[in-house]
């Protein structure tokens, strides 16, 4: 039980920092972040991001967080700094400076050859009359009370907060750039979000060479053979022009072979679907997995056309095989 205390403790005592910290904030440090996105965006640079041990690794999750919106940031090492990586730092640019002290030895070192002037430093510290905050144009103040630990010493408030703090920015810049769902998408093209947004039936289909496909007056006997040459679960009947007449899947093959004594000469005018639903290769492949799933019976097959062309099959196993689920 007393375990279950401490962690219930620890979310709790996070929480209200973090509630005081948003108390805390101004309209006037607010302004001058937003005035600092915008001239990064019409003057273009960098946001960089800087800090050392615990902070730096918050540093880095910000910088992440940043690029991921489309703002071209890095993280910044304040002893590498020293040391050679300095160079890709311009005076356009804008830096965040984490410290919980406020006095952090390495960034304090760098602080002289910083190029950008004071108006373009931020500083995310727990002492908002520091000497690092002296140096910065805009200070958030992220002072604790004490950290979760039980020694008051490991960084878990403190680096909660600034996480915290640097998520409230991004999400500030998200909403002065209007970011939407498809701008997000094209900087995550490989995770699923991206797939979501950009994928497209084109690029999951089952191309018509690699599709079984016959004339209306192939018999059963012929799609069979054609299909297991070409198995992708169905077969496409189609005109000279390969216009889409039908198509027959696995359980029509079943049916007719179960209903009729002479089914293997059966042509297809008499077995295949006639207007069936179809997609083409521009739409979605998420609309294509709701197209296929939310109804009363499932697709596990779509043909795909375009002006009525037939030009391959788009199967359920394919978008569910790329992390596509209808639960999103």
């Amino acid at each position: 039980m007393k375990y279950l205390a401490t962690m219930k403790q620890v979310l709790e005592m996070e929480a209200k920092m973090l509630l005081q910290a948003s108390e805390r904030l101004k309209q006037t440090e607010i302004n001058q972040v937003v005035d600092l996105f915008g001239q990064l965006q019409q003057w273009g640079g960098q946001f960089i991001i800087c800090g050392v041990g615990k902070s730096g690794l918050i540093a880095q999750k910000i910088a992440a967080t940043f690029s991921s919106l489309g703002m071209p940031s890095t993280f910044l090492h304040p002893v590498e700094a020293l040391h050679g990586d300095l160079g890709r730092v311009r005076k356009n640019d804008v830096i965040v400076l984490i410290s919980k002290s406020g006095t952090t030895e390495e960034i304090i070192k760098l602080l002289p050859f910083l190029p950008m002037d004071k108006n373009h430093r931020i500083a995310l510290v727990g002492d908002p009359h520091s000497p690092i905050a002296q140096e910065s144009g805009v200070v958030l103040d992220c002072s604790i009370e004490k950290e979760a630990c039980l020694n008051n010493q490991a960084p878990t408030t403190s680096s909660t907060l600034a996480l915290a703090m640097g998520d409230a920015l991004a999400v500030v810049f998200e909403q002065l750039t209007n970011m939407t769902k498809e701008k997000f998408a094209t900087f995550h093209p490989g995770g699923l979000l991206g797939k979501s947004m950009l994928m497209k039936t084109r690029d999951l289909m089952i191309s018509r060479d690699l599709c079984a496909h016959v004339n209306e007056t192939a018999t059963l006997k012929d799609v069979i053979l054609e299909m297991t040459k070409k198995p992708v679960g169905g077969c496409a009947v189609v005109d000279s022009n390969f216009n889409l007449l039908g198509i027959v899947v696995e359980g029509d093959i079943r049916r007719t072979l179960a209903n009729h004594e002479n089914a293997l000469q059966l042509q297809m005018q008499k077995i295949m679907k006639k207007n069936p639903i179809t997609i083409e290769p521009m739409t979605l492949a998420k609309e294509a997995l709701v197209i296929m799933e939310k109804r009363a019976n499932p697709i596990s097959l779509l043909p795909v056309i375009e002006e009525g062309i037939f030009v391959g099959f788009l199967r359920l196993h394919d978008l569910l095989k790329e992390g596509f689920s209808s639960d999103q």
